[in-house]
């Protein structure tokens, strides 16, 4: 990039508020969220020490932690590795105003969760173990510009988090190498094979994965949490998070490139949220720090000269950026001209940081924006579905789970209308949103689920919301379709209530018809309903599995039961019977046959 820089004085200005300034006039490639998060630091600046915001920009401070890196750290690999690091003008924003913005009273650090997007190859890791060392050796606290009187944290506690030992091993594998080759560093640490401490602090500084023993037992300093898109669920951040308060101003940082399960990815979550709150669209969390680096939603990846918004390290011209150009520009090459999604894919989530909306074996793959399109608000569909016949799906999974009934109607002009209620115990609706990630109670307050009284779901709850839609929507069951895993005794229990239930037996040949005709209706916009939030969810979560004939059914991604499927499989049971013509289905009621 030219260095449009140099016609303007910058005089004594700061490193971090220079780069700041240069993004906003537009001196820098950047792209939305860079320009909104540089946008913030200048407007703190200008309102810094005041009733309402009690924080002020210490430049000590900031100079602290880049002098750490320029004089104690050096490269563990590539082509400077063995030399100082010296700091690139993005990482000193990054890391001066993470560092640098201290409460004006108590010099404590302002932000205590960070969270940064870079493409891959724009040494996060390097970064975060230079970060790791610093929460060991150098991380302290004083009222703004006394050093004198420095705290330090005694027996100092630094995780390295990821989703697996192996990725949580790099960073502290980066950190105990960048140790051993600094003799400021290997002086005042004890670095071992297995383990790194405090000469005379104590403390430690480890790896940490779901497979750590006691992961909620200690108190960091310094958490910092690699590759999030690849975690399946938040539970590391979570147990980490919970720590804080021991110590005197911890702080998590939190990096990643972009993810291939944007629907129901914990870090994509995040990112979203971020995204309203740096937007303005929610209220704005002043200990949260956000930087994310990405193309634009309108940027065309295929254009060399927008790469750099999510590579910052493009924006020098030396060895390793001209090198990592060239890499960027073969895996681009080589995806595109042999047109190979999956390489596609991982072009745009690692060096474009475009997050992807969903797997390749999805079963709305590309389609739930379009499904999401034909929905009508509630009391539209109420009023439209009034009075009408439909047929009724179960689902009943493990009674502590979640459960539904799904409802299918056939409207006079030719489109099919659906709807879906979850269930769930009130006990496990906490535990379940912690695991799960979505808010059950809050959507139980808008009735799109139910919380069941005690820890396993009671089918008399089901029952009574029959009951309540043929009384207060009039709608007419005419059959109950269901999965008989697990049903046999309610069933019966309907079935002496005059119900015709009719079992749908969970083989592939069966249910792959009324899969795939619920998906083509989709696609034809010959479907509507209500926009149940948890219908979504669902609906989100199934992927499909396919057998050598090409017949499909739904399933979850994982074995685990974080991602559940429970109201788009009750609904296709009741597909297995709307879907057949009358003539069809009358077949079935005069042979009194009741398993399709």
């Amino acid at each position: 990039m030219p260095d449009s820089s140099n016609k303007i004085d910058w005089g004594d200005v700061h490193p971090t508020n220079r780069y700041a300034a240069e993004i906003v006039m537009g001196l820098r490639p950047s792209c939305e969220m860079e320009r909104l998060a540089c946008q913030r630091h200048l407007d703190d600046l200008q309102r810094q020490a005041t009733e309402d915001f009690p924080y002020v920009f210490d430049e000590s401070r900031a100079d602290r932690i880049f002098e750490w890196f320029e004089r104690c750290c050096r490269h563990v690999r590539g082509p400077f590795s063995g030399q100082l690091i010296e700091l690139l003008p993005f990482q000193k924003f990054d890391l001066g105003a993470v560092f640098g913005w201290v409460h004006m009273e108590t010099g404590k650090r302002r932000f205590i969760r960070a969270f940064h997007m870079r493409a891959r190859g724009n040494v996060k890791s390097t970064e975060m173990s230079g970060i790791a060392l610093y929460g060991m050796l150098g991380d302290c606290i004083y009222p703004p510009g006394n050093p004198d009187l420095k705290r330090y944290e005694d027996s100092p506690e630094v995780e390295c988090a990821a989703v697996d030992r192996t990725q949580a091993k790099r960073v502290w594998s980066d950190a105990k190498k960048m140790g051993e080759n600094s003799p400021d560093i290997s002086k005042r640490l004890v670095i071992k094979k297995t383990y790194i401490e405090h000469r005379t602090r104590g403390g430690f500084l480890r790896p940490l994965s779901k497979d750590t023993k006691n992961k909620d037992s200690g108190a960091p300093c310094i958490v910092i949490i690699d590759e999030y898109h690849a975690h399946p669920t938040s539970e590391i951040v979570d147990v980490s998070f919970s720590g804080f308060g021991k110590r005197l101003q911890s702080l998590m940082q939190i990096i990643s490139t972009a993810g291939k399960d944007a629907e129901n990815n914990p870090c994509k979550r995040e990112y979203d949220d971020l995204c309203k709150m740096m937007r303005g669209e929610i209220k704005m969390q002043e200990t949260s720090f956000v930087m994310i680096r990405e193309i634009d939603k309108d940027d065309d990846p295929h254009d060399e000269s927008i790469w750099i918004k999510a590579n910052p390290v493009l924006q020098e011209d030396n060895e390793y950026s001209r090198t990592l150009l060239a890499q960027i520009r073969a895996e681009h090459d080589d995806a595109f001209d042999k047109n190979n999604p999956s390489k596609i894919r991982e072009f745009l989530t690692k060096r474009v940081n475009r997050w992807q909306s969903d797997s390749e074996n999805k079963y709305m793959s590309g389609i739930m924006d379009k499904w999401k399109e034909l929905a009508i608000p509630r009391n539209d569909f109420l009023e439209l579905v009034k009075g009408q016949k439909n047929w009724t799906g179960l689902d009943l999974s493990k009674t502590t789970d979640l459960t539904a009934d799904g409802f299918v109607f056939r409207l006079d002009d030719g489109r099919f209308a659906v709807t879906a209620h979850g269930f769930i115990p009130a006990e496990s609706a906490m535990r379940h949103e912690h695991t799960d990630r979505v808010p059950y109670k809050q959507w139980a307050k808008e009735g799109w689920c139910t919380l069941t009284e005690g820890a396993v779901t009671d089918y008399r709850y089901i029952r009574s919301h029959l009951h309540e839609m043929e009384d207060f929507e009039k709608w007419i069951l005419q059959e109950i379709c269901y999965d008989g895993w697990n049903a046999t005794h309610f069933a019966q229990e309907l079935e002496n209530e005059g119900r015709i239930m009719i079992e749908i037996p969970q083989y592939m040949k069966n249910l792959s018809a009324p899969t795939k005709f619920f998906r083509e209706l989709v696609l034809q916009g010959q479907l509507v309903h209500d926009g149940s939030p948890l219908l979504d969810w669902c609906l989100s979560n199934a992927v499909e599995i396919t057998d050598s004939s090409g017949n499909i059914k739904l399933s979850k991604k994982h074995k685990d039961d974080s991602q559940r499927i429970d109201l788009i499989a009750a609904l296709i049971n009741a597909m297995a019977r709307a879907m057949l013509n009358e003539d069809k289905s009358s077949v079935y009621e005069t042979r009194d046959v009741r398993a399709i």
